[in-house]
């Protein structure tokens, strides 16, 4: 996937003058879609995915809602390490959410809708005024621009042009600052559909393209699906701990997306059946992070 450079094919008669260049054919890669789920942001793998991001190693990035609002509230106020066996009740009274083992203040989505509402108030006035109807992509595009700290996956994005698809942008805080904001100020539009043409659109054009995975769910199944339009994937990585037995997708071994044509049958995919904070920074330390990763021109 990372060593893929377009001068290792033979020259298509029917290419592109463009692509016939021998230096445009040397420095064309594999586009690489990065998918995670939100827990890889909350529970450790963040400054992983914001390495990725900073140094422009992936091409465009599918996650869920958690991961975009957790990625911003990081930026302005702690989370800390609790235990998985805190009672739930004894949290709720003192006003602190339990992820996994991790505590948040209720008073952090506060602090995140102050900071979101103004974004929200300028994509309404944009639609009203200019016609220009928001998507997930753009809100969360403007959200990077707005946050401007380097700690962040989303500022990362915004500043080296890597796209976020989220379709399932209103599955989380996102989603109630959404609700809350047409009370004050109704009739927002966020139309997914815009992202669903962009993210077919950067797989179809692509010349080689890859996949890595984190978890699996909406993110799994959105990015493979991108690639029933490619013929399927080129290269793909999975990591999650889920089982096919249950039936799932999130569970599902490469070769059933081969069945669908979402992974190239002529392809050697591979499934890492570990949980990703672990498996991940060292898959990224020994490739992507290593003497061998040549930054892109």
């Amino acid at each position: 996937m990372l060593k893929w450079r377009l001068s290792d094919e033979p020259v298509d008669e029917n290419e592109s003058e463009e692509f016939k260049d021998p230096e445009k054919r040397k420095n064309t890669r594999c586009s690489i879609f990065l998918g995670y789920t939100s827990n890889q942001v909350s529970s450790g793998n963040r400054e992983v995915i914001r390495y990725l991001c900073q140094n422009k190693m992936v091409d465009l990035i599918v996650t869920t809602c958690g991961a975009i609002e957790e990625d911003i509230i990081k930026c302005m106020a702690d989370t800390y390490v609790g235990e998985f066996s805190i009672p739930g009740v004894e949290l709720r009274r003192k006003g602190i959410n339990r992820t996994g083992n991790l505590l948040i203040a209720n008073e952090n989505y506060g602090f995140f809708e102050d900071w979101l509402t103004p974004i929200l108030d300028h994509m309404l006035d944009k639609q009203k005024t200019q016609n220009k109807i928001c998507s997930p992509a753009k809100l969360i595009k403007a959200m990077g621009k707005k946050i401007a700290d380097e700690r962040s996956v989303l500022y990362w994005c915004w500043k080296n042009k890597i796209p976020i698809m989220c379709p399932g942008i209103t599955d989380g805080s996102v989603g109630d600052m959404i609700y809350l904001h047409g009370f004050k100020n109704p009739g927002l539009i966020v139309d997914v559909a815009q992202d669903i043409k962009t993210m077919i659109s950067t797989v179809t054009w692509a010349k080689k393209n890859g996949m890595i995975i984190l978890g699996g769910g909406i993110v799994k199944h959105h990015i493979c699906n991108a690639h029933l339009f490619k013929s399927g994937a080129d290269f793909s990585v999975f990591i999650n701990t889920g089982q096919e037995f249950d039936g799932s997708d999130s569970g599902a071994r490469p070769d059933e997306a081969v069945s669908w044509g979402k992974i190239k049958h002529t392809a050697t995919p591979v499934k890492v059946y570990c949980e990703a904070t672990i498996a991940f920074p060292i898959l990224v330390a020994q490739t992507f992070a290593s003497d061998n990763w040549e930054p892109k021109p």
